[in-house]
């Protein structure tokens, strides 16, 4: 995985799913409001604990796992 500073993952907190700096917003919240047409200030308006370079690394994570490839494990 490359080095993204302020995503973090843990199974107790929102599931497991990638969230922001331990915070309970998820990397697709996120991605999804910027989807939506959010502006960065409007989603900082909304979420005023958040930074604007979490919003810039969330949608670089997103890219990121949007261009990896799952391939399934065959049993030899």
């Amino acid at each position: 995985m490359k080095n993204f500073q302020r995503i973090t993952f843990n199974p107790s907190l929102m599931g497991g799913r990638p969230c922001i700096r331990s915070l309970r917003v998820t990397v697709g919240t996120v991605v999804g409001l910027v989807a939506s047409g959010y502006s960065v200030q409007q989603i900082l308006d909304l979420y005023p604990y958040l930074e604007a370079d979490d919003i810039t690394e969330a949608l670089r994570f997103a890219a990121w796992r949007a261009e990896e490839i799952e391939l399934p494990l065959h049993a030899a």
